[in-house]
């Protein structure tokens, strides 16, 4: 039985009753609720897309469900969370994140904070324990840990992925030996902390740097933790990259997601490129939902090698 009772405290009740007594997906996975005002109720599960209706046709979210959704979200203060609306989601407990639409308020040309809050999307975080096991053998060349890409659009299962990968690696499951592993949870989503103790199984030799931007969190983590590897969920922008060539030069091996499609859309980003002409040993896992979400279609080395590509319509993740 999926738990969403983190996501329920933050809905309308009469939302929360509505999915709760939803006969169709009971047995499904849920991976994203979407309320729009004045559209009907969206549901995304592991095997279809619902728009929810009654006896009366569609169940149409309205203008009052997203004003409470979002006062729950906020404490019922907005000011408790300017900074979340500026980048347009926030964390929640159980690492769910919540996307918001809305006016934007600008300063400066910069986007300040949002009002009249018009849509939400909460995206259900997944954890599907034993989905990296098949592909840890691939991201090693004689015998040392390469230096590890996962790439794919959104939706597709990166952070699942890397979740999973963070706990193998920290168990030792798959390898000669456990490794010492930091995370750098900027969004929160990787661990899940609640009061110092990750929600999520990340291994039992895991230390979590939470609410720091990457690059600043590489850069402690070296400092404090001497850590063998270093992971990350969605590096690319140029601030991410301050602890990078430090990490590198350390000896430190990193593992993170990217946004793309292709090895082509990775050396777009001169940074990610540059890496990759610098680091000895890489790997670059390419996903996609082409056969279900979290399908690992392709697996590249840094010098532009094919190390995998998939040819049967099977291991996805597995709900």
């Amino acid at each position: 039985m999926q738990k969403l009772e983190e996501i329920y405290k933050l809905l309308p009740t009469d939302v929360e009753k509505r999915l709760k007594t939803e006969v169709a997906f009971q047995d499904e996975q849920i991976q994203e609720i979407r309320l729009r005002a004045l559209r009907p109720l969206f549901v995304k599960t592991n095997k279809k897309k619902y728009f929810l209706s009654d006896e009366n046709g569609d169940w149409i979210i309205t203008s009052r469900h997203i004003k409470e959704a979002v006062e729950k979200l906020g404490g019922y203060s907005l000011y408790a969370f300017e900074e979340e609306l500026k980048q347009g989601y926030l964390t929640v407990l159980g690492g769910h994140r919540v996307g918001f639409c809305g006016r934007a308020v600008l300063e400066e040309g910069r986007v300040k904070t949002l009002r009249q809050v018009s849509s939400l999307n909460i995206r259900i975080a997944g954890e599907v324990k034993g989905c990296a096991e098949e592909w840890i053998p691939y991201l090693f060349e004689n015998n040392r840990l390469c230096h590890t890409f996962i790439v794919s659009p959104p939706g597709c299962g990166k952070t699942t992925l890397l979740r999973d990968i963070i706990r193998c690696l920290s168990y030792g499951i798959g390898c000669k030996e456990g490794y010492n592993v930091g995370v750098v949870d900027e969004r929160g989503e990787l661990a899940a902390m609640k009061d110092g103790v990750p929600q999520m199984d990340i291994g039992p030799c895991t230390d979590v740097q939470e609410n720091c931007p990457k690059g600043e969190g590489m850069l402690f983590l070296l400092r404090s933790m001497t850590p063998d590897v270093i992971a990350v969920d969605e590096l690319g922008k140029e601030a991410d990259f301050i602890g990078v060539e430090a990490l590198l030069h350390a000896g430190v091996t990193l593992i993170s997601t990217v946004h793309g499609s292709d090895m082509n859309g990775m050396l777009k980003n001169k940074k990610i490129k540059q890496m990759l002409e610098e680091m000895e040993n890489g790997r670059i896992l390419f996903l996609s939902n082409r056969w279900g979400i979290g399908t690992v279609q392709e697996i590249w080395d840094n010098l532009g090698q094919k190390r995998y590509e998939r040819r049967v319509e099977s291991c996805s993740f597995k709900e």
